[in-house]
């Protein structure tokens, strides 16, 4: 700290020139020992008060967000807030949800940078969500920590009572949700997992949700070299190695919508895939069933006491005449087990995957079937 008493000491006879010393010395006091109107806090990602939802890894500097509809949510008391974040590709999108509602589409790049999520708040208590519109095949995002102003203060944020877990393809991540050219564009920000029918029904239920999907998947056979039954268990879906620890949380229920891309591909021996899975011969009814039967085994074995809905729709699965309900009927009822259900959602009869207004039919069906059969109540 600067003395000040060097004032006494010095043989100016000047009034002046004592005032003119003094303010410099104040103004020196001042600048170095402590203007702090621009000083930040920081917070690392391993704050306890931050809040993330979905598998999500860490290393010794970053949570990893991989998967569509994971978020990390901060509550805190003041105006301002930034992340620091670096994306792997520069290619992910990410909704930014102050106090419940979604304000604008934040596209990370692939260098560490540090975000605004808002813009001078009122002053008090808020809730901002970074919720992750995109697919992993996208690449991470690795985030740091968060920012906040001085005069901030980070708040505990509780968990939700209940968790979902939803196994799907592309409709289940949104995929080409908000294409309005009919093209389904799966480009820019067209995809938005939160307009999904899984994101609306956990946001009614006031659940938390994983979602493990991938636009293209399939039980026995995928637009690419991956099953459901190849990633179902992973943490980092683009690693085979990386394993998802599924003693860390139980879901209150399991929603399995899968089979739209085996409805497609199962009869198309040109494909090379086709050859890749089933040589020249389609995989027969029973080979189907039972392939889906192993697959809802696998993940009962890994929760056995949570329900588990088999899902279909609404895309032409649930087609008049189409056979697949059956399959998945057939492969429940050799489960035996009672907290194993079915759900079909009637064919849309259009084109292309669901829009919003498709995928909010989707969520009011399965938000009825889980309130009529599982007495579910808004928490």
């Amino acid at each position: 700290m600067v003395n000040f008493k060097i004032l006494k000491y010095s043989g100016y006879k000047s009034v002046f020139k004592k005032f003119i010393i003094f303010v410099f010395l104040l103004f020196y006091t001042f600048l170095f020992t402590g203007c702090k109107s621009g000083v930040k806090q920081n917070f690392t990602f391993k704050d306890s008060r931050i809040k993330y939802m979905g598998r999500i890894g860490e290393t010794d500097s970053c949570k990893e967000i991989y998967w569509s509809g994971s978020s990390i949510t901060v509550n805190f008391q003041g105006k301002n807030l930034s992340l620091l974040l670096k994306d792997e590709k520069g290619e992910n999108y990410f909704n930014i949800i102050i106090d419940g509602k979604v304000k604008t589409i934040l596209h990370t790049d692939s260098f560490k940078k540090m975000y605004r999520l808002t813009s001078d708040l009122e002053n008090g208590i808020h809730t901002v969500t970074l919720f992750k519109r995109t697919e992993w095949t996208k690449g991470k995002t690795l985030f740091y920590g968060i920012q906040l102003d001085e005069s901030a203060e980070l708040l505990k944020i509780n968990k939700n009572k209940k968790l979902i877990e939803f196994y799907g393809n592309s409709i289940t991540a949104g995929y080409a949700v908000e294409d309005t050219s009919g093209k389904d564009s799966p480009e820019g920000t067209n995809t938005n997992c939160y307009n999904s029918y899984a994101a609306i029904t956990a946001r009614y239920f006031n659940a938390d949700f994983n979602c493990i999907a991938r636009s293209g998947i399939g039980i026995t056979i995928s637009w690419f070299p991956m099953i459901m039954d190849e990633m179902y268990y992973r943490l980092n879906p683009a690693d085979k190695n990386s394993k998802w620890d599924f003693t860390k949380s139980t879901p209150n229920l399991v929603v399995i919508n899968l089979l739209q891309n085996d409805s497609w591909l199962v009869n198309r021996p040109e494909f090379e895939e086709f050859k890749n899975r089933f040589g020249k011969k389609a995989p027969s009814k029973e080979f189907i069933i039972n392939a889906y039967k192993n697959f809802v085994k696998k993940i009962r074995d890994k929760y056995p006491d949570t329900k588990i809905i088999c899902m279909l729709g609404n895309m032409d699965i649930t087609k008049k005449g189409s056979p697949w309900p059956g399959y998945v009927k057939s492969a429940a009822s050799k489960l035996n087990d009672k907290n194993i259900y079915t759900l079909f959602v009637p064919y849309k009869n259009t084109k292309g995957h669901p829009n919003i207004k498709e995928q909010n039919i989707l969520a009011d069906s399965l938000i009825g079937f889980i309130k009529y059969n599982f007495n579910w109540k808004t928490d």
